[in-house]
């Protein structure tokens, strides 16, 4: 059976309250909507992510959230925008090999009523393998096949650049030979664009360096849209408690932490609505000023 009929069958018998996992509701953002599809979760040793912090300020601010232990498991929100002509994902999550846990995003879009067929733009926010490497199928084929594809052209330098996988580290060489790999075959396709470019009608780039070296983030829709962040913040704790805390998980830890300060501050004061690819609650909501730092202000809470 495909997997959308085994969907139907699931809804049909009652099992509809499993969907709220896959697409929570939509939002307006200019022209048109836009919603997140889960595509799993990760499992990361904290010390990718945390590694080097001061504990006795990190301690606290974790328990507060409720993380504990060696492992943290954050979730992977891919970013679907639609309107009258396009169905737009930002990112298209991990694909099949990168990790058991991720991989999930075909079956989200079906649950919301989205065949891969039916993308016409995906936009890169980066090309970490969470991000990119569900752009081929098991075969080895494009994953969505009519789509248009688009990178910021600082990205696509950086890991299509033979030297990128010698200067990398070693903990992330993997990220680096999957990322020209997958980008090799689909180099005929690819679209470039640059900060502050609209590289859609009403969805402009805003330039988030640090996590990697091109980052981008998506204004879609304008002051009363959605600001798609990606992973330039990239959890709900240290990252708005301490956003000027330099984080193993980036890859320039000082860059990132000078954009993050600098959005955060942008976002609480605008109020804007934000999506997270590694937020919880579907990864919507709101920054909001807390103190010294920031809190996430889930849009179901």
């Amino acid at each position: 059976m495909h997997r959308r009929e085994v969907l139907a069958g699931l809804a049909a018998a009652g099992a509809g309250a499993l969907l709220p996992r896959f697409a929570v509701a939509e939002i307006p953002a200019g022209a048109g909507t836009v919603r997140t599809v889960s595509d799993g979760n990760l499992v990361l040793p904290r010390s990718f992510v945390l590694g080097g912090l001061p504990e006795e300020e990190l301690a606290p601010i974790l328990k507060a959230h409720g993380v504990s232990g060696d492992q943290l498991t954050p979730p992977c929100n891919v970013t679907l925008y639609q309107d009258d002509t396009r169905t737009v994902l930002f990112d298209v999550g991990a694909g099949a090999t990168f990790m058991p846990s991720a991989g999930e995003l075909f079956e989200s879009l079906d649950a919301a009523g989205v065949a891969p067929e039916d993308v016409t733009e995906v936009v890169f926010t980066h090309a970490h393998p969470d991000h990119l490497w569900g752009l081929l199928d098991d075969f080895g084929d494009p994953a969505f096949p009519n789509a248009r594809l688009m990178m910021g052209r600082a990205e696509w330098d950086y890991w299509t650049d033979p030297e990128t996988v010698n200067t990398i580290g070693a903990e992330r060489q993997a990220f680096a030979v999957g990322a020209a790999r997958r980008l090799e075959m689909v180099a005929d396709q690819m679209e470039f664009f640059e900060d502050d470019d609209e590289v859609l009608p009403g969805i402009v780039a805003v330039g988030t360096f640090g996590h990697t070296p091109g980052h981008m983030s998506f204004d879609v829709g304008g002051g009363d849209g959605v600001f798609v962040i990606g992973d330039a913040v990239a959890n709900a704790h240290v990252a708005f408690a301490r956003p000027g805390w330099a984080t193993a998980n980036d890859q320039d830890p000082e860059t990132a932490a000078a954009t993050r300060t600098a959005l955060m501050g942008r976002l609480a004061e605008e109020a804007r609505t934000v999506i997270g690819f590694h937020l919880p609650h579907g990864g919507t909501g709101r920054v909001v000023a807390e103190g010294d730092g920031y809190r996430f202000e889930a849009a179901d809470s």
